[in-house]
């Protein structure tokens, strides 16, 4: 998953990520702006899990998510 794209396009993509993570708020959101590291601690703190469990939970976000951030020139 590109997070550059993700961040540029970030009001668009936000919504993926509220439906993945409901407790965020959308102030939390606004801040967060598509940058991983912020997200991470987002999720850290609305869920009260490790920082291990955060990084897991958003692999496998990018994951299911990889085809929405890909850029053209990566299409298959």
């Amino acid at each position: 998953m590109n997070w550059d794209i993700a961040e540029g396009n970030w009001k668009q993509f936000k919504g993926k990520v509220k439906s993945q993570w409901g407790k965020l708020t959308d102030d939390q959101l606004d801040v967060i702006a598509g940058k991983r590291i912020e997200l991470a601690g987002r999720i850290q703190e609305a869920y009260g899990i490790t920082k291990d469990e955060a990084e897991q939970q958003i692999e496998q976000f990018e994951k299911l998510n990889e085809d929405s951030t890909r850029t053209p020139d990566r299409l298959p």
